[in-house]
């Protein structure tokens, strides 16, 4: 069992938690406006199956609950690794398609990968408070190369359900991401709780 966590590193772990919550909430409430906004824009169905899309993480997981608090902080960063490449992607996209005449679409996308963005750093604030080495650390000046490389070419269909794709998944990870902080902030029960970012107290 990891060592008790100094009551200003426990304070400060919850602090990091209660502000990843409310950034998540409110990254989840734009990207849902986005999803519309996409959807009417793209001509597309809203209730559209997509299949997976190649490249987009799962926010879904299988025993989420037995998780360790170091899990849920990696699996969170490298999902929104991802989505910062898959939405540069679509931003590039949109940007040859229509050029200037896609402003509010244009402005959207860019406002969430900015969120996205900040909310990556703001879950490496909170392994490096563990000091757990962060994935792909060393490589801070190829900042652009993280997440998976682009996927072939798609037809302008291809593209517009894909981004679909990415939108949804997205907006689940957003709610995912509120449930792994909450569950991070509380302190740990009396009974043997999961080891995992310095949680017993």
């Amino acid at each position: 069992m990891a060592a008790a966590e100094s009551p200003s590193a426990a304070l400060r772990r919850r602090d990091l938690c209660s502000r990843g919550i409310r950034l998540a909430g409110k990254m989840r409430a734009d990207v849902v406006d986005l999803l519309d906004a996409y959807v009417e824009q793209q001509g597309l169905d809203a209730s559209a199956s997509v299949a997976a899309v190649e490249g987009v993480p799962l926010a879904a997981v299988e025993r989420w609950d037995e998780q360790t608090g170091t899990q849920r902080l990696l699996e969170n960063l490298a999902a929104y690794r991802a989505f910062r490449a898959l939405l540069a992607q679509m931003l590039e996209e949109q940007r040859e398609q229509l050029g200037e005449a896609d402003t509010g679409l244009g402005r959207a996308l860019a406002a969430v990968l900015l969120q996205v963005s900040a909310f990556a750093y703001h879950l490496e604030e909170l392994l490096r408070l563990e000091s757990r080495g962060i994935p792909g650390e060393e490589g801070d000046e190829e900042e652009e190369e993280d997440g998976p490389p682009p996927p072939p070419r798609l037809s302008l269909f291809e593209q517009k359900l894909r981004g679909l794709g990415v939108l949804r998944e997205l907006a689940q990870w957003a709610v995912r991401s509120v449930r792994d902080l909450r569950q991070l902030a509380k302190p740990s029960p009396a009974t043997g709780a999961a080891p995992g970012l310095a949680e017993s107290s």
